[in-house]
């Protein structure tokens, strides 16, 4: 602990890139273009999803414990362990980290290699992630000493050119102020920023442990001096993105492939150096984050298996199962994850807010497992819906539930719920101290 500066500026940098992966790289250009004009407040709505609510899972986890499955003591052991599961899931070989190899071969090296097979490239891909993966001590000192600075100052330096030197004026393309900020809000779903969030904070926590902070209030300060470093340089990037995508000069379509948007935006501003900068930009985004969640699912398999399956073992049956799904376009990647994103997100959101707001002064179980619950129905009826079934009654239900244009109609009812069974309890155990009296 001689150098807090230092070491919470190491943790701010590694959790930065273990943020910024594939989607948080390609999401705001094509968020700006949509936007256009309103890119302002498309800013604050991805902000919030982004940035602010991941920062709250780091805050949780680190409040309550040294890892995501320390919750289960607030909440119910087997329901934060079904939960931690789906997540796994999601954050590790079904959807992000095979994004970040179809994001780092279409961005990075198909427009300087185009007839570079994408299939040898996953196996060149994931044999550099379970070469740096491991090591499971080493994971946050290789990324934030040695790879994200290297990644800030390649994206820093294209959206410093975009920012000073803007392709076009911003346009409207329609979209209103708030429309704007619930696209951004909804699009921030897609980084699965908050789902990783309360894994990466186990991550950080433990390498912060590591350096010598055990007590669990210089624990805490350390994890949330990184939080708030990594929170300004997500901020920068994020915003520059979404600026470069509204001042892009192009005409706004549904069919626009956000990583051809990114190339030509970086190729516009910088020429054929712009390609080699957004390339180099997204192997490391995409290599970090994947190195980061290798080893979270490598550590959390062990953890499940209670030690059959060791890390790396772990570690590399989720790169052989990432190298298998990692073939597909990130488009058709971004296109199935939203199903399974509209069905976990909320349940972790509330859980995430329940438990941070109300967890220091309500010990019972019960409201807890009533809010998740509440929010896993809720969302089930939005899953439905997606696969067009029962769709026009869904949208007349949900029409009824108070933020549904924000797609926050769980959020109500979640807290309802929880209100509801904290009442009930607090009635309950009046009602048992009479009786003892009595």
């Amino acid at each position: 602990m001689k150098n807090k500066l230092g070491t919470a500026v190491t943790l701010g940098f590694a959790l930065f890139a273990m943020f910024f992966g594939a989607g948080n790289l390609i999401l705001p250009p094509f968020i700006g273009l949509k936007t256009g004009d309103e890119w302002f407040s498309a800013i604050a709505g991805f902000f919030t999803t982004g940035i602010v609510s991941p920062f709250l899972g780091v805050l949780t986890v680190v409040l309550f414990g040294t890892s995501f499955t320390d919750l289960g003591r607030k909440v119910n052991p087997v329901v934060v362990t079904v939960l931690a599961v789906l997540i796994m899931l999601c954050i590790g070989p079904l959807v992000a980290i095979p994004r970040t190899a179809a994001a780092t071969f279409e961005i990075g090296v198909k427009p300087l290699l185009p007839e570079f097979n994408n299939i040898l490239f996953s196996l060149i891909f994931f044999a550099i992630v379970l070469a740096l993966s491991v090591s499971e001590s080493k994971i946050v000192d290789i990324i934030g000493n040695f790879l994200t600075p290297f990644l800030i100052l390649s994206l820093g330096i294209l959206v410093t050119i975009g920012i000073m030197n803007p392709t076009a004026a911003a346009e409207s393309t329609g979209v209103t102020t708030q429309q704007s900020f619930v696209f951004a809000f909804h699009e921030g779903y897609q980084t699965l920023d908050v789902l990783a969030s309360v894994i990466f904070a186990g991550i950080i926590i433990s390498a912060a442990i590591d350096k010598g902070y055990t007590n669990a209030k210089d624990r805490f300060k350390i994890t949330i001096a990184a939080g708030l470093i990594s929170m300004v340089a997500l901020l920068f990037i994020y915003g520059g993105l979404i600026y470069l995508g509204a001042h892009s000069g192009y005409e706004f379509s549904e069919k626009v492939s956000r990583t051809e948007l990114l190339l030509n935006i970086s190729h516009n501003l910088m020429g054929e150096s712009g390609t080699l900068v957004i390339s180099v930009a997204v192997a490391l985004a995409c290599l970090t984050t994947a190195i980061a969640l290798t080893s979270a699912m490598g550590s959390f398999l062990q953890e499940f298996s209670k030690g059959k399956i060791g890390y790396k073992v772990g570690v590399l049956l989720t790169c052989l199962v990432s190298a298998f799904f990692s073939v597909k376009s990130v488009d058709e990647i971004i296109e199935y994850a939203v199903v399974i994103l509209g069905f976990v997100y909320p349940i972790t959101f509330a859980l995430i807010l329940t438990v941070l707001f109300f967890g220091k002064i309500i010990f019972s179980r019960t409201p807890y497992v009533a809010a998740v619950t509440t929010a896993g129905v809720v969302a089930s009826l939005s899953v439905l819906q997606q696969l067009n079934v029962l769709v026009e009654p869904i949208e007349t239900l949900k029409s009824w539930l108070p933020f549904s244009e924000h797609h926050l109609e769980w959020l109500l009812p979640s807290f309802a719920a929880f209100f509801i069974a904290a009442g009930f309890n607090s009635g309950r155990k009046a009602h048992r101290e009479a009786n003892a009296a009595d």
